[in-house]
């Protein structure tokens, strides 16, 4: 009983210890190892993801609803060019406006802490630029409208047309609510799913309320 408690005691002893890592830099064997921040790209690419997502639904809606009551391909195409330019161009100023605040608010961090000229200007490298977040929402959201315009774009036939962009969109909301799930480490099947009848109660409700709207002669 002994010799087994020495022989523990002796295991645990020899047991290695694990060195605390830096985050952002780790040391091995004299060599200095630049460790990737993965999850700030994930969040970007997110943030695209839902762009685009936006777009697809907010201009498929439109055309739907506004096919609903003018059943020719050009109202319908102008209508989505319009939600899509609209759309962007919204998209492009509210990210803009919020990523420009929370840059403000983060160099007024800064310059109020008492830290080194290197330091600040390591931080101040690392903080999101306005210009290139309003961009790449204002094209996530394009990619996004471009698929019910593209769907829509060489049917003549209405109903055609109209099933068209309506089971190209399904396809392209799956998809988005996949890759959503993934990036958020979720799983697949039910927010896709989730995605998939958001986008349809959207749809469904566009088409129908104008649809009603229109009945009444206003």
């Amino acid at each position: 009983m002994a010799n087994s408690i020495q022989s523990q005691i002796s295991l645990q002893e020899q047991k290695p210890t694990i060195p605390d890592l830096d985050i952002e830099q780790q040391t091995v064997d004299g060599l200095e190892i630049e460790v990737v921040d993965y999850s700030s790209r994930a969040q970007w690419l997110r943030a695209a993801v839902l762009g685009a997502n936006d777009g697809l639904l907010s201009t498929a809606s439109l055309m739907v609803g506004v096919g609903a009551v003018r059943k020719d391909v050009k109202t319908m195409i102008l209508t989505g060019v319009a939600g899509l330019v609209a759309g962007a161009s919204s998209m492009a100023i509210g990210e803009l406006v919020s990523v420009y605040s929370q840059y403000d608010i983060e160099m007024a961090q800064i310059k109020r802490e008492v830290i080194s000229e290197s330091e600040a200007n390591e931080r101040k490298a690392k903080l999101p630029s306005p210009f290139k977040a309003a961009g790449a929402s204002a094209a996530s959201f394009a990619v996004g409208a471009f698929v019910p315009l593209l769907s829509a774009a060489f049917i003549k036939d209405y109903y055609v047309r109209l099933g068209v962009v309506v089971a190209a969109v399904s396809l392209a909301l799956l998809g988005f609510g996949g890759l959503s799930a993934v990036l958020g480490r979720a799983p697949v099947v039910k927010p896709s799913l989730r995605v998939l009848v958001g986008g349809w109660l959207a749809m469904g409700l566009t088409y129908g309320l104008t649809k009603l709207i229109d009945s009444t002669g206003i």
